[in-house]
């Protein structure tokens, strides 16, 4: 199905209803950092288009990370909208509209957020059977924009999804040493949550996803020109994703990046 402008603002301000809709210790939570999840968050047929229109793995989209102890995964290379294949740029479109912004401003807390143009790590994730993610923070400097990086955004697309299959979201306490809450990766849920130095998460077990549906999502990062709050920071300067395996250092052993 098609659609067409007025149809698409009207599901973002129905699904934008229900993001405002969350219930405090229901499906919003403020502990360890908050975070929230709404399922059947956009139309089914809407969710569906987007999962039949992931580029297959060998296509050149896709960038595979396979630093086996802390990252194993696919992500597309996008660099603005036009990379987004049809079927899913209208989800994009949605999430990056001022519409879904204003939601997600007011039930975050968080001011004046904008969009990320550029796509800088966000776009399609896969992760196929015995891929993993371990438990870090993410990056919290925008060097396009040189804004900081505040919430993420995931939309799960996965269908019939078993708790066999691992791949849940992890939630981990403020040293990323112990996961206190699993949020599963079903069809159709939207998961947004803070992003700063102590609110680690990840999958660090390796996925027993089947062969044949691997682990998908859309995962899109949002920025404000004001930093984070004060007790959200251990690293002033920019830096890259953290990882407990690697002792809080980057992928290159640093816990700070040159930036431009």
């Amino acid at each position: 199905m098609t659609y067409n402008q007025s149809q698409l603002k009207k599901i973002a301000e129905e699904s934008c209803l229900k993001l405002l809709s969350v219930k405090k210790n229901v499906n919003y939570f403020d502990f360890p950092f908050k975070h929230l999840f709404v399922d059947e968050f956009i139309p089914k047929d809407l969710a569906q288009a987007c999962l039949n229109n992931f580029p297959e793995l060998n296509d050149s989209d896709w960038d595979a990370s396979k630093d086996k102890d802390i990252e194993v995964k696919y992500r597309t290379k996008w660099r603005s909208e036009f990379d987004a294949p049809d079927g899913i740029i209208d989800v994009v479109r949605i999430m990056n509209s001022s519409i879904f912004l204003s939601a997600m401003s007011k039930i975050m807390g968080i001011d004046k957020i904008i969009p990320d143009p550029y796509f800088t790590g966000g776009g399609l994730n896969v992760t196929t059977r015995g891929g993993l993610l371990d438990v870090h923070v993410d990056g919290n400097y925008h060097d396009a924009t040189g804004l900081n990086r505040r919430l993420n955004a995931l939309l799960y697309l996965n269908h019939g999804w078993e708790e066999s299959w691992g791949g849940e979201f992890g939630i981990y306490d403020n040293t990323g040493d112990t996961c206190l809450k699993k949020i599963a990766p079903i069809f159709n849920r939207l998961v947004i949550f803070d992003s700063h130095d102590k609110s680690f998460h990840g999958l660090p077990d390796p996925i027993n996803f089947p062969e044949d549906s691997p682990r998908r999502s859309i995962i899109l990062y949002y920025y404000t020109k004001e930093s984070r709050n004060a007790d959200q920071i251990l690293i002033n300067e920019p830096h890259s994703a953290l990882w407990k395996k690697r002792n809080l250092k980057d992928k290159k052993g640093n816990a700070v990046r040159d930036y431009d």
